[in-house]
């Protein structure tokens, strides 16, 4: 069975199935047009809410991994002088 034709098949059928439900919908042109907009407002603002969350979740993220890797770096940086130091006092 192939899911992709199936699944193409579903979204044929939901997009044939609203247009059908505006064509015959019982309200006025405007008042469904009004609908409509709202509806496509309304979705447009959830998908740019999530968007803006996602960003700010991987920014924070990064952020984070950041001063993780700067810490990481600092800390070996220091252990490389204190290494230096002990080869530095064993030579002399």
């Amino acid at each position: 069975m192939n899911y992709g034709k199936v699944f193409l098949g579903v979204l044929a059928g939901v997009a044939a199935g609203a247009v059908l439900g505006i064509l015959f919908a019982p309200d006025k042109g405007t008042s469904t047009r009004n609908k409509i907009s709202k509806k496509s407002k309304k979705y447009v603002d959830e998908v740019g809410a999530k968007y803006h969350e996602a960003v700010n979740g991987i920014t924070n993220k990064f952020n984070t991994l950041k001063e993780e890797a700067t810490h990481l770096f600092e800390n070996g940086k220091q252990k490389a002088k204190e290494v230096e130091a002990k080869m530095n006092a064993g030579v002399k």
